[in-house]
């Protein structure tokens, strides 16, 4: 039996669930060819960060403010102003008309930030070259002790609907989990013009150096464990919300990806393995999500879909609390 392993996410027909994530390795025309000939449904490019883009916004108005105090005739300055020009970096424009040109699949362009300013303008610039989709990916940590849970909720919704009321294309929204309802927080972002929700982004959290007493950086790939809390997520709002759900961090194999499916995700995303293991392990863990609906029956990934998503299972407490005492009971030393 043949499965039919056809999707719809963002409202585009992919060959099957299993896609990149924004990453290095999207950011290459040649890795994103090999992603394709492994299979990629469809692609989305590395984020465009706000700080790129208030970096060279800046860097455009410094020569404005120069070139109108140096002569008379060029008081408007010599550049043109922010809102008819476009300041964002040349390179992933560039890699947009590249990826447009030759991918043949669907393009997904990401901005990274959190702040309103340019998001609207470079949302629309994407549109224009050409870009399928967009993916806001609204990464911040709260830092603030004065500002409340609430305001910061409030953020998140006006940037959706800014970008949203802004471009025709269908909208992706990735973010973290650390709303205190989060159920609540999906529902409104969805509600707010997302078309699909990423769940979920991966704070990248700092090391302190004790040798030269200095915090820093400190990049580590994902591994399928990171996966869970996705997956619970998932499938607390599978059929619950309008977007369509997307599971992310933690995908490395085929069974990360099933389970991301029954949970109830259109499709799952990959990045850390695809950075381990090279393009290649996108088709091995497609053929191994495949194998396994054959083995067990399904004549479709739709059919599997959200089969074990909270509304579906016979016991729905299970994606919350009431294993919570049972799960820890039963754990044993291992020495």
């Amino acid at each position: 039996m043949s499965v039919d392993t056809r999707v719809s996410y963002l409202g585009f027909d992919l060959a099957h669930p299993v896609m990149p994530s924004a990453s290095p390795l999207t950011g290459d025309i040649d890795h994103i060819h090999a992603l394709i000939e492994a299979g990629a449904p469809a692609i989305v490019l590395p984020s465009l960060f706000e700080e790129q883009i208030e970096h060279d916004a800046m860097a455009v108005h410094h020569g404005i403010e120069l070139g109108a105090g140096a002569f008379g005739e060029a008081a408007s300055g010599y550049l043109p102003e922010l809102d008819d020009y476009n300041t964002g970096p040349s390179s992933y424009i560039e890699l947009v008309r590249k990826a447009k040109a030759e991918a043949g699949i669907p393009v997904i362009a990401s901005l990274n930030g959190v702040s309103h300013g340019g998001w609207t303008l470079y949302a629309r610039v994407l549109e224009d070259e050409g870009v399928d989709a967009l993916e806001l990916n609204i990464y911040r940590v709260a830092a603030d002790i004065e500002e409340s849970s609430g305001h910061v909720e409030s953020g998140y919704l006006h940037l959706v609907e800014s970008v949203r009321s802004a471009i025709r294309i269908p909208l992706a929204v990735k973010i973290g989990p650390y709303f205190s309802s989060m159920a609540s927080m999906a529902k409104r972002l969805s509600d707010a013009g997302a078309d699909g929700l990423v769940l979920f982004n991966r704070f990248y959290q700092p090391d302190i150096d004790l040798e030269a007493l200095q915090v820093r950086p400190n990049l580590v790939l994902s591994d399928s464990e990171e996966s869970r809390l996705a997956l619970r997520w998932i499938a607390i709002l599978y059929g619950r919300v309008q977007a369509d759900l997307a599971a992310t961090t933690g995908i490395h194999t085929a069974d990360d990806a099933l389970k991301g499916l029954l949970a109830g995700a259109s499709v799952t995303m990959m990045a850390s393995a695809l950075l381990r293991h090279g393009p290649d392990q996108l088709e091995i863990v497609r053929d191994g999500m495949v194998r396994w609906l054959e083995e067990n029956e399904y004549e479709s990934v739709n059919q599997a879909r959200g089969s074990l998503s909270q509304m579906a299972v016979p016991d729905p407490a299970a994606f919350e609390r009431a294993n919570y005492m049972k799960t820890l009971m039963s754990y044993s030393p291992s020495w």
